[in-house]
């Protein structure tokens, strides 16, 4: 088995043409492809021109991809706001953009998931003391990124 390091990209064409497919297969954010380009060994005039050339021919769109990791995020996984957010402020989405995309969520729908989130939490737990029980949703629910408030109001309003 050899452990070859990847070929090095020195053509800034073929890198563009490259870049053009990475793009092409899943949006992505102007952070995850310029990192790409870095990895493919590119310097960063290169790097920068290809960022501005991919954008232009419309391969990279940050507010498309902040939406798209948003829903995707969302209906996929069911990830709250916060965890959404993180997630976004990691790829260097600017904040403008993460405000537009976490709008996208209907309230309603939101609340729901979260609700479901729980229920199904709470069908697993074997906990039976009622504060500790509460405790627990209410830190699993912290942890895929929902808001506290929000959590209190579902377990107040329900019988988990």
């Amino acid at each position: 088995m050899d452990n070859q390091k990847p070929k090095k990209i020195t053509d800034e064409k073929v890198a563009l043409v490259k870049a053009e497919h990475y793009c092409t297969y899943q949006e992505r954010s102007q952070q995850e492809v310029r990192d790409k380009l870095y990895e493919w060994g590119l310097w960063t005039d290169a790097v920068e021109n290809i960022i501005s050339q991919l954008i232009g021919g419309n391969f990279l769109n940050e507010e498309r991809f902040a939406k798209a990791y948003t829903k995707g995020k969302f209906n996929q996984k069911g990830w709250g706001k916060i965890k959404i957010k993180q997630g976004l402020k990691l790829k260097r989405v600017p904040d403008v953009l993460i405000k537009k995309a976490l709008i996208i969520i209907d309230a309603d729908e939101y609340l729901h998931t979260l609700e479901k989130i729980l229920q199904k939490k709470a069908a697993i737990l074997t906990e039976k003391d009622t504060h500790k029980r509460r405790y627990k949703l209410q830190q699993y629910a912290m942890g895929r990124g929902y808001e506290a408030d929000l959590i209190a109001d579902v377990l107040k309003n329900s019988d988990l």
